[in-house]
């Protein structure tokens, strides 16, 4: 059996969400960056989404049970499917997490816990903006929280990145920042910012008791697959829902 992960970054209402703009991203750390249109979804696309996973009785796996897919072989429910969301932007509250309970879904979020605010701001469809640490803690009923690096998440053009340009010692420092912020639960499951990594990195995070890293290639996950190579597939402004069916 294989099974497919759903990546989601942002969401908009549709009237507030121009594709031609690109969102500035606002963190704590200083990194300037945006985030371009096809990372977002709009909050009536994802509810009709969500809406069809509940009506055709998909199940929404949670991390442990995929660790114990690939450590011991447990099947997995049919119909399984993971969802999750990068980056802890505003709108994963403001948006997706009501519409997940809704439908009694559960969900991962990888957070950068060096691009978290000291203190919530006003939510801001203009920006893409990342929420502090109290703004998580009452979210744990739907939401699992792993590791996307403390301070590594930048990127120098569209092939070039932290992960890739740091060194192991650096890396694995960061790592344990990562891990020893209070959010992160799954502290041995970790998500590839902008999917950009390469052997070095899989192995640094075997070593460092990693079940699971998950990248931004697109595909299905089987018992075959590498656990700390397991593909995402994004979920991209306006799909279709039978292009959302196709990638289920």
């Amino acid at each position: 059996m294989t099974y497919s992960v759903l990546m989601y970054h942002e969401l908009r209402e549709a009237r507030d969400f121009d594709p031609e703009r690109p969102s500035p991203i606002d963190v704590k750390q200083s990194y300037n960056d945006v985030l371009p249109a096809p990372l977002f979804v709009t909050v009536e696309q994802f509810a009709e989404q969500m809406a069809y996973l509940h009506e055709q009785n998909y199940y929404a796996l949670s991390l442990e049970e995929i660790r114990q897919h690939y450590a011991t072989g447990k099947p997995l429910p049919e119909r399984s499917v993971l969802l999750t969301f990068d980056d802890c932007f505003q709108s994963v509250r403001t948006y997706a997490l009501p519409v997940l309970r809704q439908y009694g879904l559960r969900a991962v979020a990888f957070v950068v816990t060096g691009w978290l605010h000291d203190q919530a701001r006003p939510f801001d469809p203009d920006k893409s903006v990342c929420m502090a640490s109290s703004e998580l803690a009452d979210m744990t009923d739907v939401f699992e929280f792993a590791n996307h690096t403390d301070c590594m998440h930048r990127r120098y053009g569209p092939e070039a990145s932290d992960l890739l340009r740091s060194d192991d010692a650096a890396l694995a420092a960061d790592l344990e920042q990562c891990n020893a912020h209070p959010v992160i639960q799954a502290r041995d499951v970790f998500a590839y910012p902008f999917g950009l990594y390469d052997a070095r990195n899989v192995d640094l995070l075997r070593q460092a008791g990693f079940k699971l890293a998950f990248t931004t290639e697109p595909g299905r996950n089987g018992l075959d697959s590498d656990p700390l190579q397991l593909r995402r597939n994004v979920v991209p402004y306006l799909m279709d829902m039978e292009r959302f069916k196709h990638i289920l």
